[in-house]
């Protein structure tokens, strides 16, 4: 796997994305650096709770919070992301790999037809 994570660091990444505010939170930082108030405003709760859901994304790696005169500002980690993006990509290209050999082991005769495809002995 070319970028990996620690067992420790992939919880932590796909536990804060576990949560759709967070996931929310993360695509919002992506269209531009936001403050935390700024950040916090559509949701229906408390600006401590929307604090609390970008510190987990911080410690996941996912955004960083810098300060800007007395704004804190977030920034999606572009880095972070693509760590998590390397992890998928892995499993993926696993289990791309399996359904392979699957098929190579069950030949092409023993494969199943898509269901909007008609089965070829009805078409003769």
């Amino acid at each position: 796997m070319g970028a990996t994570l620690t067992d420790e660091r992939a919880d932590a990444v796909f536990g804060a994305l576990a949560d759709a505010t967070r996931r929310d939170i993360l695509l919002r930082a992506m269209g531009g650096d936001l403050g935390v108030s700024e950040l916090a405003q559509p949701y229906p709760m408390s600006f401590a709770a929307v604090q609390k859901h970008v510190a987990v994304l911080e410690r996941a790696g996912l955004v960083r919070k810098r300060a800007a005169g007395r704004r804190r500002v977030v920034t999606t980690d572009m880095d972070g992301l693509r760590d998590a993006r390397a992890v998928l990509d892995h499993y993926e290209e696993l289990w791309r790999g399996r359904v392979e050999r699957m098929h190579q082991l069950l030949g092409e005769d023993a494969l199943p037809s898509r269901p909007d495809e008609p089965d070829p002995e009805e078409r003769a």
